[in-house]
């Protein structure tokens, strides 16, 4: 749910913070107060596009912010997928928008406005004209009808999905692997070839590490042996080394450490120092012991890391990249030893995957046939809740095995006749941009509880209806408020009049300067503004009557 929704220093809107609540949000005001800016700025906090000439004039810079609170276990879940902070079931989004950049956060993190759009995706569905022609593209109507059909269908798609996806791995391979007689002779005799340099080499895992750092020991063993020598002179027991000057000093404390208990506790200090460096000294001595140079070895080693790396240079930067390499180049001389078998295995595979798809394309047809004719019913139900009287609505659905896909073969139509005696015709060449937003509006009631977003937003829903069917919205609005976070503007008074919480926005102007404001309306102040929207500039005592009955009437019809 969108809790609180806070803008400073964008276009119009000096600064304003606005707290929303549950069931259905409306916003009012007059034509130009500034109710886009309002939607304008939620967009930007979920990764619109942003222009410096929507910072206000004089500020350095524009803000948004908006909070939300999750409940819904999924959503949590695909939050967390995108590996996006969340505060204890509450998760807060700023966009801020500088002169020549903009920076976006969630819960204090820098992310990219790519990030915060498939945010926006999990937590809220704005729908505005644009939306409403969406609706339009085949693509989308499919995309309804699955969202329809549900799990049994997704569980279906997803199945299809990975056998599609095995079928077109194996028609890469037919295709990458369609080669004439010369070609498949020229490629395994330099397979064979190849397999023979690399098996000729006798590589072990690890082996170019372990001679590379002998390699590097051997090549500075002359400046080893003068610095271990040095280093162990320095440390001995003769004149001059460290070990003398201990001893030296473990006798001169011992013969006053029997009279204060801080120097018997420095005299076990430096025996353990002494025996520190007795250990030092027998090590470094059989190091030194040890210490021989092999010319032979040498010249051994270096010729052995010259066949690696010109082996390395040739088919990989490793060893087990190269032993990798020389499997791939034996399995090139294995399908081309039996070329004919290997393309006969190959097609029979691909085709049992074909087969394998195209009935679980079937499958999938099947479900969201029998979806749609459900669906279907259910929005003719809705469309006549919404005053339109004897309207006819299905749903097409039209398979074809030619277009197999990993979403299947099916193409949907929402096809509609909003007259008596007309035929169906799909939406695009029958509906208006006021039916548009009716039949949005029917969409999202039917899959009301299908959806698990749980804010929605509506801008223009009201475009190009009036009276009756004005309540008709209004009732419906009301309906999906009682499980859904709806927040609209509208210029309706009888949408305005279901509001759980009412919000009016006006433009006021302070100190010479235009400023938009926006604040939530007491009950009475609610009923003066559905009067202003149903009497014009003067409110007189009838519109004020008519306004408390339209309020009464909303409410009886919300109970």
């Amino acid at each position: 749910m969108l809790q609180s929704l806070h803008v400073k220093n964008l276009a119009l809107i000096d600064e304003a913070e606005v707290t929303f609540g549950r069931g259905l949000n409306i916003l009012t005001g007059e034509t130009g107060a500034g109710k886009s800016i309002i939607i304008g700025s939620i967009n930007l906090a979920l990764g619109a596009k942003a222009d410096k000439d929507m910072i206000r004039s004089g500020a350095e810079y524009a803000l948004v912010e908006l909070v939300f609170t999750l409940e819904d276990q999924e959503q949590i879940r695909a939050v967390s997928k995108l590996e996006l902070p969340l505060e204890e079931g509450q998760i807060i989004l700023q966009r801020k928008i500088m002169e020549n950049r903009s920076q976006c956060r969630v819960c204090g993190e820098t992310v990219t406005a790519r990030q915060l759009r498939q945010l926006a995706d999990i937590l809220i569905d704005i729908h505005g004209q644009h939306e409403h022609q969406s609706l339009l593209k085949a693509s989308r109507q499919l995309e309804i009808l699955d969202t329809y059909a549900g799990a049994a269908l997704a569980q279906k798609k997803e199945k299809l999905r990975e056998v599609y996806g095995q079928y077109r791995q194996k028609k890469r391979e037919l295709s990458e692997n369609e080669v004439d007689e010369e070609t498949r002779k020229r490629e395994s005799s330099l397979a064979e070839f190849e397999c023979q340099e690399i098996e000729a080499a006798a590589l072990t895992d690890g082996e170019d590490e372990e001679l590379e750092k002998t390699y590097r020991k051997m090549s500075n063993a002359r400046k080893i042996s003068e610095a271990a020598v040095n280093a162990h002179s320095l440390c001995g027991y003769e004149d001059g080394g460290a070990g003398s000057a201990i001893a030296r000093a473990i006798r001169e404390i011992r013969t006053v450490s029997a009279y204060d208990e801080t120097l018997q506790e420095y005299e076990r200090q430096l025996l353990d120092i002494d025996g520190l460096l007795n250990d030092y000294n027998r090590g470094m001595a059989a190091y030194l012991s040890e210490l021989e140079f092999d010319a032979g070895q040498f010249e051994q080693i270096q010729e052995r890391l010259n066949l690696i790396n010109h082996l390395k240079a040739k088919y990989g930067n490793t060893v087990e990249e190269i032993q990798e390499y020389q499997a791939r180049a034996r399995e090139i001389i294995e399908k081309y030893q039996d070329y004919d078998a290997y393309r006969a295995a190959l097609l029979r595979e691909t085709a049992a995957l074909e087969k394998r798809a195209l009935a679980l394309a079937n499958e999938v047809s099947k479900l969201r046939t029998q979806n749609a004719q459900t669906l279907a019913k259910q929005m003719r139900q809705a469309l006549l809740d919404l005053n339109f009287e004897q309207a006819v609505f299905e749903i097409r659905v039209d398979g074809s095995e030619g277009r197999l896909g990993e979403n299947g073969f099916d193409e949907a139509a929402f096809l509609i006749s909003t007259n008596p005696g007309e035929p169906v015709r799909e939406l695009a060449q029958v509906a208006s941009g006021g039916e548009l937003s009716r039949i949005m509006l029917a969409l999202k009631t039917v899959l009301a509880d299908k959806d698990r977003i749980e804010t929605l937003i509506f801008d223009e829903i009201d475009a190009g209806i009036s009276g009756r069917t004005a309540w008709k919205v209004s009732e419906k609005m009301g309906i999906l408020g009682k499980d859904h976070q709806l927040i609209c503007i509208t210029h309706l008074p009888q949408i305005a009049a279901m509001a759980d919480t009412h919000f009016m926005i006006e433009k006021q102007v302070v100190d010479s300067r235009s400023t938009t404001q926006i604040r939530e309306l007491l009950p009475k102040e609610s009923v003066e503004e559905l009067a202003r929207m149903l009497g014009g500039d003067e409110i007189t005592p009838s519109a004020l009557q008519n306004a408390r009955e339209m309020k009464e009437l909303a409410e009886k019809n919300k109970r």
